[in-house]
């Protein structure tokens, strides 16, 4: 045999495996004939060295020597190995709370947070402006508070304020718009020493709802627990060294103006240092902390030292910032308008009934209200007793990487010692592959080309896997059976996870048939480890060098599986792929692993039911698809080296294809329906049905066009294909066509969300006649001096209108009154505002400044103003209420009246 062809580390697996073998294992004649034939060897078809057949033909002495895996076993075991994480993690996410604190003297008590929360719920739904929010929740928050004041330690001072402000603001959220409010109401409750404080720390919830919902989880739970919180803290004997304030903001759900009104408004917003805001995306679990600060690492350090059930993520704080989540909170409005640090906590499972008519209270488990009471409690306290609240200012350094362990206990450093561990996790890395790969070639023999062409395989694989599950995706929402797995999870699993996880085995194990076929087993298990190791590496160096906290991820998977091959890598030499090495190695990967999962469980309980209100412009199966590629691709990663290490991955590969393919048949004859009406966990298609009467003026204010309909928008991609079978009348022939020159092609977006939701249906309806109409007027136009045109407006009307305008060619919009008095812009170039009420509030005045630089025959601008009505009688119409019972139970119609006027200047 000519061993000069062969790496060093072969020849000592062949010369291990003929001395334990002896003369027994020598091969036949015949065999050894062929065991001489030449192969070329290279990396995709090319390369200079040749290798020889060995023993048996078929992967070196490691396969002689029968060291090779069952394919069955490892393929089971791995199986059960992650099921079995995921078990554990499941169970994690189960206990929601330790150990029972209810009931006894002072400490939250769950019962009385859902008195609370039943009482709210029972109003009904509670619109901003609506009798129901304005008027019968606030007086119920008095009327409790009145009782919790009664019933306080005199060490305690309890001052209560209604606040009504009025304000404008313009936010970059949904593309970007303009916000104003007139009369909303807050309900604030400020918490002292009897002496009074300098300082102070915020809680806040709202408690007002979106349309049609009783808002049970978002966000009344939260206003309930801190109901509680302040009834538990005010008879306290413990002294409080600052103030807490209690903010119940009645206008959240209309893009955080509440939030707005206070913080830049009400005197007691001063004193405050540090806030917590109560959220929900979805219903009832766990409460994640997912965003913090800006920076001021002290408050997740008080989170840590304070909550009694911890949920946090530094993961979920960057995603969430992202913006590819669609969503806001009043987080946001106190770290930008108020320029204060704070904690965001909100519930998240189960967001397939966010926002919708099942958002009730019986749907929160008292557990879940109990462990958010016990944490919100500890935490306020903590910090209302802390003296770092008072010198805030001093702490505002640096971030940090935090996260929770199972939600057993939190781990939290500053980043900057993030960054000092990342790199020495990157020195030892450097280190042990250093030593392979800059080795003489005649120690290491060919491991530096066996690496690099590895590296290229696993690339490969990866992407070619990514490729044919987007495939598969674009197929399936081509032939309209989108979301077929969001109400039944395990499609995805069976479709798109088999489906890369089948790709990865299959191009390795064309690499290991062709390229690698006269290598050992144990050099090539060795290879591809230090593969995957060296793939996490260059995501640990680029996620650090990016600032990123969440590259403790790809720490945790560097270091973990080193430590890992260092204690095996002396076993693993001398008697290969054994039982003994397998479970060592799984159990040095259980860290990594148990954390992936973990993680994996919460990005698919975020995105799922996003994906079922995420628009008709994204193929949501094209995100699933590739989120789950993602995470198997990342799952694999260490796992690859087993399809070297065993014997065959045939019946693997035949079963995850097999699989697959059942799976795909399946989705595609439509047996799995995507929506559910199950009472007991429904996940219903949201639809909006606005009955609009729409009126279009000309440039001297004639009406030109008049038309009257109930405009439908389904908020997924599968649009109305499930619905047309129930109404006929509901389809493609009563399309919404975009009205080219008005904005937002002339319908009445309630939140400028026309990018997102370009597919709409417009069914004829008689025309709708409220009992409060809106008015619109042109006060007066003038000349300013610096050769622009000023329009001044007056609008009265429901609770909730809209206001758009379209600066026509050779025209621009430089001021208004609105905002910060610079006219912003939504996606797409038109304006949007939106406007809002309380009960009583006088005409909306306001201006726009328009600078034309050439006469245009049709105009200047083009503005029109939507006027929703969102409760009391005017919401409904017969025609209205007629197609609302013919939708199907699965589905969530949230309906209302509207009007839409136009007009030219």
């Amino acid at each position: 045999m000519e061993w000069g062809s062969e790496s060093a580390a072969v020849r000592r697996h062949r010369v291990g495996g003929e001395r334990r073998d002896g003369p027994a294992a020598a091969p036949p004649p015949e065999r050894e004939a062929r065991a001489q034939e030449p192969l070329v060897d290279g990396c995709g078809g090319g390369g200079g060295r040749t290798r020889k057949r060995s023993l048996g033909g078929s992967g070196g002495a490691s396969r002689g020597a029968g060291t090779g895996l069952s394919e069955a076993r490892a393929a089971l075991g791995l199986a059960l190995y992650l099921l079995a994480l995921r078990t554990l993690v499941q169970l994690s996410l189960q206990q929601l709370v330790l150990r029972g604190t209810a009931g006894h003297h002072g400490e939250f008590d769950a019962l009385q947070a859902r008195d609370y929360l039943e009482h709210i719920t029972s109003i009904g739904p509670r619109t901003t402006g609506s009798p129901e929010n304005e008027i019968l929740t606030v007086h119920y928050l008095l009327e409790q508070i009145k009782l919790i004041e009664v019933q306080s330690n005199r060490l305690h001072k309890i001052s209560v304020d209604v606040q009504r402000p009025t304000g404008s603001f313009s936010i970059d959220f949904l593309g970007g718009f303009t916000s104003y409010y007139d009369n909303i109401t807050n309900v604030v409750v400020k918490l002292e020493p009897r002496d009074g404080a300098q300082h102070a720390v915020l809680a806040n919830c709202h408690f007002d709802s979106v349309a049609n919902s009783p808002g049970a989880s978002d966000d009344a739970v939260s206003c309930s627990v801190m109901l509680e919180v302040l009834r538990v803290l005010s008879t306290s004997s413990e002294a409080l060294h600052h103030a807490v304030i209690f903010l119940f903001n009645g206008a959240e759900e209309n893009v955080l103006q509440a939030s707005h009104g206070f913080i830049t408004q009400h005197p007691w917003a001063s004193l405050i240092r540090a806030f917590i805001n109560l959220e929900a995306a979805g219903v009832g679990g766990k409460e994640l902390v997912f965003q913090t600060g800006p920076e001021n690492p002290w408050l997740v350090q008080a989170y840590v030292s304070a909550a009694k059930h911890p949920f946090a993520s530094v993961v979920a704080q960057e995603v969430f910032q992202s913006g590819i989540i669609p969503s806001d909170t009043d987080f946001r409005i106190y770290r930008d308008f108020g320029n204060i640090p704070g904690i965001d906590l909100a519930f998240i499972e189960n967001g397939y009934i966010y926002h919708t008519k099942y958002d009730t209270a019986d749907r929160i488990l008292t557990d879940s209200i109990q462990r958010a009471g016990d944490n919100i409690l500890a935490v306020l306290k903590h910090l209302a007793t802390s003296d770092m609240l008072a010198a805030a200012s001093k702490y505002r350094h640096g971030n940090m990487v935090f996260f929770d362990v199972l939600g057993l206990f939190v781990i939290a450093y500053p980043s900057r010692i993030g960054s000092i561990i990342n790199y020495m996790v990157v020195m030892g890395v450097i280190l042990y592959l250093g030593k392979k790969l800059l080795q003489p070639k005649h120690k290491t023999g060919n491991y530096k080309k066996d690496f690099l062409c590895g590296l290229g395989i696993t690339l490969i694989s990866w992407f070619t896997s990514l490729v044919t599950v987007l495939i598969i995706a674009v197929f399936i929402s081509l032939i309209g059976q989108s979301l077929s797995w969001y109400n039944h999870f395990y499609v995805s699993v069976c479709l798109y996870g088999t489906a890369t996880v089948a790709k990865i085995i299959f191009i390795h194990t064309l690499a290991k048939r062709f390229y690698y076929m006269n290598v050992s087993d144990q050099y090539l298990g060795e290879v591809f480890f230090d593969i995957a190791l060296f793939v996490h590496c260059c995501s640990l160096v680029t996620l650090t060098y990016q600032g990123l906290c969440s590259a403790f991820i790809s720490a945790v998977w560097v270091a973990f599986p080193l430590l890992t091959k260092l204690c095996v890598h002396k076993d693993f030499k001398q008697h290969g792929a054994q039982g003994k090495f397998i479970a060592f190695y799984l159990l040095g990967m259980f860290i990594p692993y148990l954390y992936a999962l973990y993680l994996i469980w919460a990005v698919f309980e975020m995105f799922t039911p996003i994906l079922g209100r995420s628009g008709s412009e994204i193929p949501p199966d094209v995100v699933l698809a590739s989120i789950l590629a993602g995470c198997t691709m990342i799952l694999s990663s260490y796992f690859i080296n087993f399809i070297y290490l065993a014997k065959s991955t045939k019946k693997t590969m035949l079963t995850l294809t097999l699989v697959c393919a059942i799976t795909f048949l399946l989705v595609c004859s439509g047996t799995f329906f995507p929506y559910s009406s199950n009472p007991a966990n429904p996940k219903p298609k949201r639809v909006f049905l606005q009955h609009v009467t729409r009126t279009f003026h000309d440039l001297e204010g004639n009406a030109v066009k008049r038309d009257s309909g109930i405009w439908i928008n389904g908020f997924d991609y599968t649009g109305m294909s499930h619905i047309t079978p129930h109404i006929p009348e509901i389809n493609d022939s009563i399309r919404a066509h975009c009205e080219e020159n008005a904005p937002l092609c002339g319908f009445p977006w309630y939140l400028p969300v026309h990018f997102l939701i370009r597919k709409n249906w417009y069914l004829p309806a008689p025309e709708v006649s409220p009992r409060n109409p809106a008015h619109f007027q042109l006060i007066s136009k003038e000349q300013t001096p610096w050769d622009s045109i000023k329009l001044t407006f007056e609008a009265t009307g429901p609770s909730h209108m809209s206001f758009y305008v379209r600066a026509h060619k050779g025209s621009t919009l430089s001021q208004w009154s609105l905002g910060n008095g610079t006219p912003v812009t939504s996606k797409g170039g038109d304006y949007f505002v939106f406007y809002s009420h309380g009960l009583q509030a006088s005409a909306w005045q306001f201006w726009i400044e328009v600078q034309v630089s050439e006469e245009h025959p049709e105009g200047m601008v083009t503005v029109a103003i939507a006027a929703h009505y969102l409760s009391g009688e005017d919401k409904r119409s017969p025609q209205l209420d007629a197609l609302k019972e013919r939708f199907p139970d699965w589905t969530f119609p949230s309906a209302w009246v509207c009007t839409y006027d136009l007009f030219v200047f």
